[in-house]
């Protein structure tokens, strides 16, 4: 695929979706997450989208350096750091199976007698954070130095008004958290969980930032800035496997029938998928879709994988 023109690919995906110059009457379609009130001031007709080849090409178009709020697509960062640490403990607390529920289902975890799906629904996630803070000194600097690893960009933080924001509006996610305490499930204390958890979720990068800190997804564990290898190869087959199975909640078959490639989403309307081997991509369009996936989004990396003609099936 060296001779595919990206950059003109991209760009038609921008004049067909973005907004100046939409033409699709659909262009509008879906609502931002209003039910963490930051995300509910973000204008919802920014869109953005880059593309990161292995050889170090950049290609981008619209808003792809606008910081937003990665919210769970920062699940897949904590998940390679959990494993560095510790992999048998992170699978024997939680499975690798589709949820088939919505993402923070407390029915599901209950049924499940406290074991998340995977580790990319909330439950998930909270287990991974209660397994950082249980290994690591610092769990919070020490997580985000390792997405500064992954990005090559110091700059990534978290945003402090989402993250306070996320925490009062976090009652599921404490249900969540204390319903696997009762199970045993959670070592620490909930609230300690809890903050780490907002403050993860609460990530701001731009898409530019996010397609080169999963380029080692593609890139067979070696950061696309700098070639370190960071996970071992069998680490990031099983985490992509993981993103093609369960990186849409209950989306995730129709994200792999209509892209074909691993990835994860965010309700602040970022998409990150990529292509082992070849690329990795991210797009932002804050607008979602009933299931909490970014509409454009979804369209978008859509029409790149047809235009394109290659996905990983």
């Amino acid at each position: 695929m060296s001779e595919i023109d990206y950059q003109r690919i991209l760009t038609s995906i921008h004049r067909r979706l973005g907004s100046e110059g939409a033409t699709e009457e659909d262009v509008r379609s879906g609502d931002v997450a209003a039910y963490i009130p930051e995300l509910a001031c973000v204008n919802p007709d920014q869109f953005g989208m880059s593309l990161q080849c292995l050889d170090g090409s950049v290609h981008s178009v619209g808003d792809a350096d606008v910081p937003f709020s990665v919210q769970s697509i920062a699940k897949v960062p904590a998940l390679l750091l959990a494993l560095t640490i510790d992999p048998d403990e992170v699978w024997e607390r939680m499975d690798v199976e589709p949820s088939g529920n919505a993402f923070n289902s407390l029915f599901q975890l209950e049924y499940e007698q406290g074991v998340p799906r995977n580790p990319l629904i909330n439950a998930g996630a909270l287990v991974l954070c209660d397994v950082l803070i249980s290994a690591l000194k610092r769990p919070l600097e020490e997580l985000y130095a390792f997405v500064h690893a992954l990005s090559g960009d110091m700059s990534v933080s978290w945003n402090e008004r989402v993250a306070r924001s996320e925490r009062a509006s976090s009652h599921r996610n404490a249900a969540l958290v204390n319903l696997m305490k009762s199970f045993g499930n959670i070592h620490n204390e909930p609230d300690e969980v809890l903050d780490l958890y907002v403050r993860l979720c609460a990530m701001e990068m731009t898409c530019t930032q996010l397609a080169c800190t999963f380029g080692l997804l593609a890139n067979e564990g070696r950061t696309l800035h700098d070639g370190k290898a960071l996970a071992p190869g069998v680490m990031v087959q099983r985490v992509n496997a993981v993103m093609q199975t369960c990186g849409f909640y209950d989306e995730a078959g129709e994200f792999a029938f209509r892209v074909g490639l691993p990835g994860k989403s965010g309700v602040g309307g970022g998409i990150v998928a990529i292509h082992p081997r070849y690329y990795s991509v991210a797009v932002w369009s804050p607008r979602l879709n009933e299931r909490g996936n970014s509409f454009l989004g979804m369209r978008a990396l859509e029409l790149l994988t047809a235009e394109i003609g290659h996905t990983i099936f």
